[in-house]
């Protein structure tokens, strides 16, 4: 009898696990045991995107499993199922093996992931004092010795993206000839620790960088006026930011795929999470799960909608 009561109980919770997560319309989920299989990049933006979709997947009663690999490097492993779906894509910097993949149906696209982002070559605005014209694109390549180092001299010095990034950038450069020579950062914490760097020293400093990020509400800077001709030859165009995933998931985990395609994260909030995790050093895992907890007004309508069937 105790036994009986304490397993009624135990349905009783999981129902009402299920209405507080549909908005009381009761869903069948996990539609399968199976993981689902989360990408983590190397850029934080990302992570913080997949920690905060895959916990939520999580608290609807899924299994959730996170894997470290590179965004190029993981197309083949999307289009075959080991790897469920990419949280955030940035389309002009996937070469041209993602599109080719999207392009037979290999990989389908879930749609935007609501940042609104841009891309482009940085500089600190302190460096103005140095060039005066910036950010105009004559006058900048007209101040090149002042970016010059005692490697790169005569040329001024590019910081370019990490290598496993492409080189979109560091290809305008050296097709176009212009007096830089490429150097890659290493990580995403080099290309902020040379901008904090410059910042304090009041040195010249041009590198790839991109919006949302943290590092640029506390630090005041431009972005060089590249023309539109280079702009589009090159792919530095603004970006469409969007998630990607193996078609099979469509109808493995039907909600979760509605509830991935719905799922949204705003400037506002990716820039509030990089900064607790690259600045103040919080757990991605802690600042994403409290993120949730103080904001389900946000995130909890999406999963209504997945379990209602939109």
């Amino acid at each position: 009898m105790g036994y009986v009561r304490r397993l009624t109980l135990s349905v009783l919770a999981c129902a009402l696990v299920l209405l507080t997560l549909s908005g009381g319309a009761l869903a069948d989920v996990p539609e399968s045991e199976d993981p689902i299989i989360i990408p983590m990049n190397n850029w934080t933006g990302q992570t913080i995107n997949a920690a905060l979709a895959g916990q939520i997947l999580e608290r609807m009663g899924y299994n959730v499993e996170y894997v470290a690999i590179g965004a190029i490097a993981m197309a083949p492993a999307v289009a075959d199922g080991e790897i469920t779906y990419a949280p955030e894509l940035w389309d002009n910097n996937l070469g041209e093996f993602w599109p080719s993949l999207i392009e037979k149906g290999e990989i389908i696209d879930l749609g935007e992931v609501g940042i609104d982002a841009r891309e482009g070559w940085l500089y600190p605005k302190h460096v103005e004092e140095l060039c005066p014209g910036l950010p105009d694109w004559d006058a900048f390549l007209g101040c090149s010795e002042i970016f010059a180092t005692a490697e790169t001299i005569p040329n001024g010095r590019y910081l370019d993206y990490p290598a496993e990034w492409l080189s979109r950038g560091g290809d305008l450069v050296r097709e176009e000839g212009l007096p830089f020579d490429v150097v890659p950062a290493g990580s995403e914490g080099a290309l902020v620790a040379e901008l904090k760097s410059s910042i304090e020293r009041k040195s010249p400093l041009v590198m790839m960088f991109w919006a949302p990020h943290w590092a640029l509400f506390d630090n005041d800077h431009d972005w060089v006026a590249i023309p539109d001709d280079l702009v589009n030859k090159y792919s530095l165009q603004k970006p469409r930011v969007f998630k990607a995933g193996w078609p099979g998931m469509v109808d493995k985990w039907p909600v979760a795929s509605r509830f991935i395609m719905n799922f949204t994260v705003d400037n506002a909030t990716q820039e509030e999470l990089m900064g607790k995790v690259d600045n103040d050093g919080v757990d991605l895992m802690e600042a994403t799960g409290a993120w949730l907890d103080n904001n389900p007004d946000v995130w909890q309508p999406m999963v209504d909608q997945a379990m209602a069937g939109s």
